[in-house]
């Protein structure tokens, strides 16, 4: 569910008209639901109520500091993979022992930024990650409370890009080989083994992937009791997914009917990393069409948006909703089209031969579930400036990013004469 409606014939966010933000904003802009953003995260409270729990809101999903804020605000902690999200992390007000730290490329500098924090945990993903924080830790005189990212190879069925537990991913360490990782990091007098940690991708769309994987991980625990290594939080990740076309994902509550009576046994604190599935459709990108062409015969919406401000059409051939902004746009006759953007490459498309309304120049339109891995995979190609983001609450709206002038283009930058 989420709060992008129509009323009197235009679509709001919450109680807010889209029309009005491009008004006084400009366009594009992303624009982002506070209540169905809190709602999303609640629901997955209530999911797991029956077990001790820390809820890790993906920072990656979406970084910007006023979204993360209204999630800390609720009673989220954050999944961060760098050094710049923990700093954004702790700007919005999050706890550092409500933060853990994923990644596979965690440099010295960002591990001793983290450790001085006083983070929960790494999530450590190889050996030479482990004397890595170990050698940080005893620098600093600190010990780090560590989990091991255990790949239990299971297929997640969801895009091979976003596939991230299968032996051949580059993340986490072999389910076969994890446990004399840890017993080596058991012998590092500056690590704290307090957990174990799994996330097998994002995007999944059914529960039966997260049931092999917490079976196999749970397997994994019982034989960690065996070398008395006892461990006090199991972070099975995130990576459920939303509906963008025709997807029928499991709601957290379904998930955690399958999985928390086990989880339960373990007498662990369960850590949970969801992302997409809290922001994904709090959040959409408003555009105006720029012109309308055709060309042999194809129809072609240019809009002021493309695939600098909204990459996943491009990069994972994904399908975002496009809907018009004015109602009554969508009661004319329907046509195939491409929405394509302003960037010099042919793969600049937010929609590939969709049926649509025949928009006109000047007319807005909405691409839905933009809430998550937008504006965070945002980039200034083609020398464009990043859009604006909204937040609205209720009957008001606030821009929390704003839009980039041109001077912020060139910032840090200079000519050598």
């Amino acid at each position: 569910m989420h709060d992008f409606q129509y009323a009197n014939g235009a679509l709001h966010c919450e109680s807010v008209p889209l029309e009005k933000i491009a008004q006084e904003v400009g366009t594009p802009f992303y624009c982002y639901s506070q209540n169905t953003l809190v709602r999303h995260f609640k629901v997955y409270e209530e999911a797991f109520k029956d077990v001790n729990h820390l809820i890790c809101y993906a920072v990656k999903a979406n970084s910007n500091l006023a979204i993360i804020n209204e999630l800390v605000k609720a009673g989220a902690g954050c999944d961060i993979v760098s050094g710049g999200e923990l700093f954004r992390a702790l700007k919005a007000g999050c706890d550092p022992k409500k933060i853990v730290y994923a990644g596979v490329g965690k440099t010295e500098e960002e591990i001793e930024y983290a450790l001085k924090s006083g983070i929960l945990m790494f999530n450590a993903e190889s050996s030479q990650e482990l004397f890595a924080i170990d050698a940080v830790a005893a620098r600093l005189g600190l010990k780090a409370g560590v989990a091991l990212r255990v790949n239990p190879d299971v297929d997640p069925k969801t895009h091979p890009y976003i596939s991230t537990g299968l032996k051949k991913n580059k993340f986490g360490i072999s389910i076969d080989g994890a446990l004399e990782e840890y017993r080596l990091a058991a012998q590092m007098k500056n690590i704290q083994l307090i957990g174990v940690h799994q996330h097998i991708g994002s995007q999944i769309t059914q529960v039966s992937p997260f049931v092999d994987a917490v079976e196999r991980l749970l397997a994994f625990v019982e034989k960690l009791k065996g070398i008395n290594i006892n461990i006090k939080y199991i972070d099975i990740g995130g990576g459920l997914g939303i509906t963008y076309k025709d997807e029928s994902p499991p709601l957290p509550a379904e998930l955690a009917k399958e999985i928390v009576p086990q989880l339960k046994k373990s007498g662990c604190t369960i850590v949970m990393e969801p992302g997409r599935n809290i922001v994904g459709n709090a959040g959409v990108l408003v555009s105006r069409v720029l012109y309308t062409k055709k060309n042999e015969g194809k129809t072609f919406f240019v809009v002021d948006a493309g695939m600098n401000d909204l990459v996943r059409p491009a990069m994972y051939q994904a399908h975002q909703g496009i809907q018009p902004v004015d109602h009554a746009v969508a009661d004319r006759p329907k046509l195939e089209a491409d929405v394509v953007g302003p960037i010099c490459e042919s793969g600049d498309f937010l929609a590939k031969d969709r049926i649509l309304p025949e928009f006109k120049k000047g007319e807005l339109l909405a691409v839905m579930s933009a809430g998550a891995y937008g504006f965070s995979m945002a980039s200034n190609y083609n020398s464009r400036r990043r859009v604006a983001e909204v937040l609205v609450k209720g009957s008001a709206y606030h821009v929390v990013r704003a839009r980039e002038t041109w001077e912020d283009l060139i910032r840090g930058e200079k000519t050598i004469g």
